[in-house]
This record gives structure tokens, C-alpha cells and sequence, in this order.
């Protein structure tokens, strides 16, 4: 790795420093901030103004805020960002963590399609494929989903007299009973699926958000039950959290701490 050149790590804390509070600053407050000298911030700033990184904010004489320069590359690299392969890449980052199964899925009217796909080593391990279609309502990933629409929309897509499909014994088939489970994964953020779409397999699963803040897609791990417990359950739980938190942030979603 060559090195890092001061003046431009320098400018790019500048930047960053927009990220927080109302999006404003002045050259005494990114003094404070960064504790840089003032004759190098005004320098900087200078630069970075005159190249439209950032501009004046109007009726407010010292301050400044991002210019129209970020916003253009942040849409190139937006236009650039391709979900599935974004997807595989983290999914094969957490499978290699946890050594079980891993999959990132999105809805498409009552179902979800799988499109990326990284397979646990384990002799014993779910069997699925990237492109395979099942119902939402049976699986974390779709059940993750159901539970980020708007209510409106959840009730067009699964009215109070919708016939669910029963793919296990676990499955569930009443929409009330879905919607109880919905109410759950808000509150918790996070999806389970116990032996609702396989026998064999349980499933924890995470949303994942889009630069709006949209939820574009969902990740899971996906465990046979030889494998299955409340502490295996807990570090999958907060890994696939910490996984759909990555994707995420790849696809320009910036959290609130």
C-alpha cells in the first residue's frame, strides 16, 4: 500500500465532517473539530470551495455546505452499484464468518427470489440456488421483507382472507397470525423462520437498505437444525445484523447512531 498524502486526507475529513449536524460548517468549527491549523483549513477549504466540493450557504456569511461535486460522483457510484453482486460479496464475507449458508433475497409481489448465494462447506447444509423463488411469508428473508412494507401495501399483497401456503407443518397460514409475527420483527429488526420452509433448517434474517433508507433486500443464514440452538441462534442473530449493516452501507445507506 503507497502512502497516504496529508492535504488530501486532511480535505477528505473535511468532507466527512459534513455528514453530521445540520450539514454546516465554518472554518473555525472544522479548526476545533479536526484541530488543524487555521491557515491549512482556509487553505483547504478555499481548494475544496473553488472546486465545488462545497459552497456558501446563503445569508449566512462564514459557513459552508457540500456542493453540487458529491453529489455527482455519490450518483455515479450509485448508478455503478449492482445488488446481486454486491450481495454475493457480503454473503460470502458472513458464510466464511459462520460456515453456514447464506443468501440475500428480494420481494417481488407475495414471494421472494434468491439472488445471491454463498453455500456452507458442511457435509450437511440447505440446498437452494440463486434465482429460486418460494413464498415470503415462509421464509426470514421474506417474512423480513413483509415486515418493511407499509401497511397499505402488506394489505394489498396479503388481504385478511389470503390463502397462505403450508410448506411444513411450522408454516403459517393464518394472516392474522402473520401479521402478529410482522409486529415482532419491527420491534426486534430482526426475521427467524423455524423449520417454515424446510423441516431441516431454521433461518435468521436482517434488512437491507438502500441510500434512501428504503428497504431494498433482505440477508440470511440459514442453519440445519443438527447445527440449530438458542446460543447458535443469538451469534447468528447479531452476525447477520452486522452483515445486512455492511450491504447496506455498500449501497450508500449511511445509519443514525
Amino acid at each position: 500500500m503507497g502512502r497516504l498524502v496529508p492535504a488530501v486526507t486532511r480535505a477528505l475529513d473535511i468532507l466527512e465532517l459534513f455528514l453530521d449536524g445540520d450539514g454546516t460548517l465554518s472554518a473555525p468549527d472544522i479548526v476545533r473539530k479536526l484541530q488543524l491549523p487555521r491557515t491549512t483549513v482556509h487553505e483547504l477549504v478555499t481548494t475544496l470551495a473553488a472546486r465545488s466540493y462545497i459552497v456558501p450557504v446563503p445569508g449566512q456569511p462564514g459557513r459552508y455546505r457540500l456542493g453540487v461535486r458529491p453529489y455527482q460522483l455519490g450518483s455515479r457510484y450509485a448508478e455503478q452499484l449492482d445488488l446481486a453482486a454486491e450481495g454475493q460479496q457480503v454473503a460470502r464475507t458472513v458464510a466464511e464468518t459462520c460456515d453456514e449458508t447464506v443468501h440475500v433475497a428480494i420481494l417481488e409481489g407475495t414471494d421472494v427470489i434468491y439472488i445471491a448465494k454463498v453455500d456452507s462447506t458442511h457435509a450437511v447444509r440447505m440446498v437452494s440456488a440463486a434465482g429460486r423463488r418460494l413464498p415470503a411469508h415462509c421464509t426470514s428473508v421474506g417474512k423480513m421483507l413483509l415486515a418493511s412494507l407499509p401497511e397499505h401495501e402488506l394489505t394489498a399483497r396479503i388481504p385478511d382472507d389470503a390463502d397462505l401456503v403450508r410448506m411444513t407443518p411450522n408454516s403459517i397460514t393464518d394472516p392474522a397470525a402473520l401479521r402478529e409475527t410482522l409486529t415482532e420483527i419491527r420491534r426486534r429488526g430482526i426475521a427467524v423462520e423455524s423449520r417454515e420452509s424446510n423441516p431441516d433448517v431454521s433461518c435468521v434474517a436482517a434488512p437491507v437498505r438502500d441510500r434512501t433508507g428504503r428497504v431494498v433486500a433482505a440477508l440470511s443464514i440459514s442453519v440445519p437444525m443438527i447445527r440449530w440452538s438458542d446460543e447458535r441462534r443469538a451469534e447468528l442473530e447479531e452476525l447477520v445484523a452486522k452483515g445486512a449493516a455492511e450491504l447496506s452501507e455498500n449501497l450508500g445507506h449511511r445509519s443514525v447512531a
